[in-house]
């Protein structure tokens, strides 16, 4: 999923989602949810910052994936953040993501930059 997102490949990262995926992005109220929604919140910001993903560790059975990433943000005016994630998925029969939490080390500044 990683090289999928740092490239940018939205087509290979919207396969391995599932259609009805409920996406809680770190600081957010409320999921995105279904694919649709999730892709066009992905592409319309995109043009807005870059994120590069490193992964660190993971955790994972037939249901659950925990991944501890190192991310790297840059924003459209060339700010950075680096921030390091716990990204918790739930894994349906066909191996799509079907939930997605997130936890950082610094909502605050996530919320900030990405606001």
């Amino acid at each position: 999923m990683l090289s999928e997102f740092n490239s940018g490949n939205t087509e290979a990262f919207g396969n391995i989602i599932s259609d009805d995926i409920e996406w809680w992005a770190i600081g957010a109220s409320e999921a995105a949810v279904g694919k649709q929604a999730l892709m066009e919140f992905m592409q319309e910001n995109m043009g807005n910052w870059n994120i590069t993903t490193e992964l660190h560790d993971v955790v994972s059975n037939d249901d659950h994936l925990i991944a501890l990433v190192e991310e790297k943000a840059t924003n459209s005016d060339g700010s950075t953040l680096e921030y390091r994630t716990a990204e918790i998925h739930h894994i349906n029969a066909d191996g799509q993501i079907t939930h997605r939490w997130a936890f950082s080390d610094d909502t605050a500044a996530i919320v900030e930059f990405f606001g």
